[in-house]
């Protein structure tokens, strides 16, 4: 039973991982049509068009980061907890693994940030 949950969980986190990379692909402006000929609030409308979609891939990209990480550090701890409520005479050793661990997944999250602020001004 515990392992089925650990595949699930492990195969849930590598969908959300896959598309949360895949999402600055979806924001890229489509330069590859040709141009044609609009007036200005038909690219007034565009570039708002445009403005939006990059706000919501950079609100999922964060949103889905900050959010598996928190499961991440939520269950890194719990299980730090355990550890040292079995064998209290390991808690330093317990204590500096889940600190480590915790700047990995925050690692991650902040990544996802830097990824969100790329969309917002570079695409």
């Amino acid at each position: 039973m515990k392992n089925s949950l650990k595949r699930i969980f492990a195969v849930v986190m590598l969908v959300m991982l896959m598309f949360t990379v895949s999402l600055p692909v979806f924001a890229a402006d489509e330069t590859a049509q040709p141009v044609a000929v609009t007036t200005a609030a038909e690219e007034e409308t565009s570039e708002n068009e445009l403005k939006s979609d990059k706000a919501m891939s950079a609100a999922l990209v964060v949103g889905i980061a900050a959010a598996s990480g928190a499961i991440a550090m939520g269950w890194a701890i719990s299980k730090a907890v355990e550890g040292i409520a079995r064998q209290p005479e390991a808690q330093s050793k317990i204590q500096t693994t889940m600190m480590l661990g915790l700047v990995f997944v925050e690692t991650a999250i902040i990544y996802a940030l830097v990824i969100a602020i790329l969309i917002i001004f570079v695409l």
